[in-house]
């Protein structure tokens, strides 16, 4: 057997954190030297951190990097290990994406990104540029820093392998997976055994079986071991970066890490025999033919063995991979993002205002759980979590006992009503606020609600009216966004104060409570509580979190959960009379599972009005033609007249691929025509002659 260790890792970088960035990846490498690993891989643009944005344009950021490699070169952790590490890099004037391939305080070669990722959260090329030479090197030029440790003047950069006495080993990075014509192909087909991509991924909903089933595939059809890499946490953003660093071979996992993980350092090991990709790749003859005419990739031949021969060794078996269910996700990968901005912003917990209602109650069990992991790391001895709970609590002695304990210093909420609320609501609050432990206040503000109508009668002279009292549509939407936006200004004002009247220092960051279908629709108020610092569910669908409080009633000790999934949405605006009760879905004119689709179809299938309908037409074949086209032109006016809320929505957890966010991920004007006068035009057509087929159909 021709025994080697491999190490891949999750690392749970910071933009610009190029001291903590720097500490992570020497444990990295210190945890993958104890465990007999020679080869060690890390995520993508590891030293600086992947969400540096425009800041990459900024000189500082290359120079900093090159000031951390060197700070890694310096010492012994490249001793024995070749160190695959992300950094930002110039050559010849050009930004690269590129990975440092390090041994015994030396670079060997700098690999730069082939294949920019430029779709959906990513806009690579802005910052960077892909190396277009493909199966070739230039020298690059080192700099004064680099060359007084390495004794090198100038290292290999571009398209290029390993080659150690005893294996050939290659890079690629993140999206060169996913693409069409992937580097691995023509790497494996060249006699590369070892692949390794350090990646930069974030957590979508349901999207871990693309990846797996991408990596698996890349050693399946014709052998090998791939290595696979991942940042895990928040990295300055709306993302969150959720590891699974894994290890396959020959198109079989035999090592996997966490998906979701208070962990700051994880490092995946495996005992592989070359033997086996070798005796693998030679029993594929189509391969063999293929490989026989593949064109060469140079090699930088270096004097290292990535093979030992230790007896007591065994090669690692294949393992059955872990998938969350969607529920798991929305519980697990929200609560890993909310704990990393707790303790990297500096403030003092967290401030929800509680409706009683799915949304908020889905958030504040989110908070929950992420104090269920943070006390479960804390009490099995993770250092760095207990160093972060006791600084948020301004404690250095403490240790938590319990998650609903924890709760009650980092988590306040308040149930913040008026007439229209009802008791019922008022009871699910304070209810789910006792199970999970958080400081709570149950309080009306009618007296801040009265005060503002007041003011508008005395210096105009006119009071307005609810439309259960008489009044008109403009009255009745005045009068339920001033008590919106009034929630807005008490919840700054109770998460600046709260600390300080309980005797604690900072102040309290405010969560969003307002779901990803809800502001595609626009169906919020500008302003109001919708406004926060921060939204864990805005990327998330109301239709996936009804399944996620329903699980989280019957796996995580929130039993009142149950209670409020089952009560209909409400924004309790207006007064409740005996004939009229305010339902979300009656006041937005369709249900949360047909916003859903249209929000799926708008942005994953890219559907204009017509097309929408067209689709939605075959789909919904129980309903008239007619009716489905006025639920499309019924979306399409709301979405567009509300179109300008999407300028202002809190930053959000990105989870669900049809988010409507301005800022990032949805590039669309937010002025528009709202009639669609051509579209609907073309819409009603096809209606008729739907409709008028129909007819000739029952004439026969």
């Amino acid at each position: 057997m021709n025994l080697t260790t491999l190490a891949t890792c999750n690392l749970n970088q910071w933009a610009l954190d190029f001291e903590g960035n720097l500490e992570r990846i020497a444990q990295s490498i210190q945890l993958a030297k104890a465990a007999g690993a020679k080869y060690r891989l890390g995520p993508e643009l590891e030293i600086s951190g992947y969400g540096c944005e425009d800041a990459f344009l900024e000189g500082d950021t290359i120079r900093h990097s090159w000031e951390v490699l060197a700070e890694i070169l310096s010492g012994d952790l490249t001793d024995g290990i070749l160190c695959d590490i992300g950094m930002p890099v110039m050559h010849q004037g050009v930004r690269y994406n590129g990975r440092v391939l390090a041994l015994n305080r030396r670079i060997l070669l700098i690999r730069p990104k082939l294949i920019l990722a430029d779709d959906g959260n990513y806009r690579e090329p802005r910052w960077f540029a892909a190396w277009q030479h493909l199966r070739a090197v230039e020298d690059h030029a080192l700099p004064r820093l680099i060359r007084g440790i390495t004794g090198q003047e100038s290292v290999p950069f571009g398209d290029a392998a390993i080659a150690t006495r005893d294996t050939v080993l290659a890079s690629e990075t993140c999206e060169e997976l996913f693409a069409v014509a992937s580097p691995h192909t023509y790497l494996g087909l060249d006699g590369v055994e070892i692949l390794a991509n350090g990646s930069g991924s974030h957590h979508e909903l349901r999207k871990l079986h693309r990846r797996i089933d991408l990596i698996k595939n890349a050693t399946a059809k014709g052998g090998g071991i791939y290595l696979y890499a991942n940042q895990q946490g928040c990295d300055g953003g709306r993302l969150y970066f959720d590891g699974c660093a894994l290890i396959a071979v020959n198109g079989q996992v035999v090592a996997q890490g966490s998906q979701f993980s208070p962990l700051d350092v994880e490092v995946v090991t495996a005992v592989i025999d070359l033997e086996d990709v070798r005796s693998y790749r030679g029993s594929i003859g189509s391969r063999q033919v293929q490989a026989s005419a593949t064109p060469p990739v140079p090699r930088i031949v270096v004097d290292f063995d990535l093979t030992t021969q230790a007896p007591e060794q065994t090669p690692t078996r294949p393992i059955e991979l872990r998938y969350h269910t969607p529920e798991e996700e929305i519980a697990y990968g929200p609560a890993c993002w909310l704990w990393d901005y707790l303790r990297r912003s500096g403030m003092a917990g967290f401030f929800i205002p509680l409706s009683g209602g799915a949304d908020s109650a889905a958030v504040a069990t989110q908070v929950g759980i992420m104090c269920q992991m943070v006390v479960a790391e804390a009490q099995a001895g993770n250092k760095q979590v207990l160093a972060d709970v006791r600084r948020l609590v301004s404690d250095e002695a403490y240790m938590p006992e319990s998650a609903d304990e924890l709760a009650g210093r980092l988590l306040f909420t308040a149930y913040m009503g008026t007439k229209n609320s009802s008791k019922a609501t008022r009871q699910r609050a304070k209810a789910l606020a006792e199970q999970i432990g958080a400081t709570h206040l149950d309080m009306n503000f009618d007296t801040a609600v009265t005060a503002l109508t007041t003011l508008f009668t005395k210096f105009t002279g006119r009071t307005p009216q609810f439309k259960a009292h008489g009044g008109s549509d403009a009255e009745n939407l005045a009068l339920q966004n001033i008590q919106a936006r009034l929630r807005m200004v008490l919840a700054y004002m109770l998460a600046q104060l709260l600390p300080w009247v309980y005797g604690r220092r900072g102040s309290l960051l405010v969560l969003g409570t307002g779901n990803v279908d809800e502001a595609l629709r626009g169906y919020l108020t500008k302003y109001d509580c919708s406004s926060a610092d921060i939204n864990p569910i805005g990327g998330i669908s109301k239709v996936d979190l009804r399944r996620f409080l329903r699980w989280a009633a019957a796996n995580k000790g929130y039993s009142v959960l149950l209670e409020v999934v089952n009560a209909a949405p409400t924004a309790e605006l207006e007064p409740i009379t005996g004939s009229y009760a305010q339902l979300d879905e009656v006041d937005m004119g369709m249900t949360y599972e047909e916003l859903s689709r249209f929000g799926r179809l708008r942005k994953i299938d890219r559907c204009g009005p017509l097309s929408m309908f067209e689709k939605l037409a075959a789909e919904w074949s129980h309903l008239p033609p007619r009716e489905v086209a006025e639920k499309v032109k019924r979306f399409f006016t709301y979405y567009a007249i509300n179109r300008h809320k999407a300028t202002v929505l809190t930053p959000a957890y990105h989870a669900e691929s049809y988010s409507p966010d301005d800022n990032r991920f949805d590039l669309r004007q937010f002025l528009y025509n709202v009639r669609w006068t051509w579209q609907f035009r073309r819409i009603d057509q096809l209606v008729a002659e739907m409709e008028q087929h129909q007819k000739e159909i029952e004439r026969r």
